[in-house]
């Protein structure tokens, strides 16, 4: 499976620039990240060789990973959430905090209600109320949280790279 590396979704600083068939190679990849090189090339008209150096390079320059994505409840993380947190002062640090915690899988600075979007995978509700109320309330610069606890993951898919 394929997806963009957090800093090439930002829209700020130079991103690398990806023609057509880097997009296919991804394409194929999302599809099927197991896929063999060979039969890449043979897909968007590549040898195998040279697959392997752009699937490198695109890995090198952060505009994808390769990863195995699992249904969280299937090994062991019975409770997600989104936690919408507001921050007094410099969203940085907040930012960079929450994305060394390894329950926070998605940490976003956005506009609106919140200035950031953290989504946590935990063991249990124990679990999840360390992590908001021990770990992220107490950071310096958090004024508030508010949490989302989701019942049930009806959609998990990761094809948007390529749209």
């Amino acid at each position: 499976m394929a997806s963009r590396s957090a800093d090439s979704r930002t829209g700020t600083g130079s991103s690398p620039t990806i023609d057509a068939v880097s997009l296919a190679i991804i394409e194929q990849l999302q599809e099927d990240g197991r896929r063999p090189y060979a039969a890449i090339g043979k897909a968007v008209g590549l040898s195998e060789a040279a697959v392997r150096q752009r699937v490198q390079k695109l890995l090198d320059q952060g505009v994808m990973q390769i990863v195995a994505v699992t249904d969280p409840l299937t090994v062991g993380f019975r409770r997600q959430a989104m936690v919408g947190i507001n921050v007094e002062g410099d969203l940085d640090p907040v930012a960079e905090a929450l994305t060394g915690m390894a329950e926070c899988e998605y940490v976003v600075m956005t506009a609106g209600s919140f200035d950031l979007m953290v989504e946590i995978v935990c063991e249990d509700d124990d679990h999840l109320l360390d992590v908001i109320n021990k770990r992220i309330r107490t950071l310096p610069g958090v004024r508030s949280t508010e949490s989302f606890v989701y019942l049930k993951l009806k959609k998990q898919t990761y094809m948007w790279g390529t749209r």
